[in-house]
């Protein structure tokens, strides 16, 4: 039986968190053997925003391990999310908890690059631990 969550990702830049539009992003969570599952590919919109997206979870009343993984009893779904504009260093935060009935609110602040570099050359990973709830 399957529950779901759903995330929301706002991309922006600068500590003032100034929108970006028009910037990629991509939601996938692992597959098997080691492969992707293609989830979300959105661009932002004037408010830096994607439409919200659905990601099934366990059910709340079969979570058996609060530091489990998934599958193995953990209370949440792991995905990574991706964030991508011409002139800022890709973002890539990894483990993002989804938990059923609950919104996920992923910022995504990208920084601006020197100029003559591309967001392949230089980008940012993070990866957030497992939380022991």
């Amino acid at each position: 039986m399957q529950a779901t969550g759903t995330l929301s990702v706002r991309v922006y830049t600068s500590q003032a968190q100034i929108p970006l539009e028009g910037a990629t992003v991509v939601v996938a969570e692992p597959g098997e053997e080691g492969k992707w599952k293609l989830l979300s590919i959105q661009c932002t919109n004037s408010s830096g925003k994607i439409n919200t997206i659905q990601i099934d979870t366990p059910v709340l009343a079969e979570s058996t391990s609060p530091s489990g993984l998934p599958g193995d009893g953990a209370p949440c779904a792991l995905c990574s999310v991706w964030a991508e504009q011409p002139g800022y260093a890709m973002l890539q935060v990894e483990n993002v908890q989804v938990f059923p009935g609950v919104e996920t609110v992923q910022n995504m602040e990208l920084i601006p690059l020197p100029q003559g570099l591309c967001s392949l050359q230089q980008r940012d990973e993070r990866d957030i631990p497992v939380q022991n709830l």
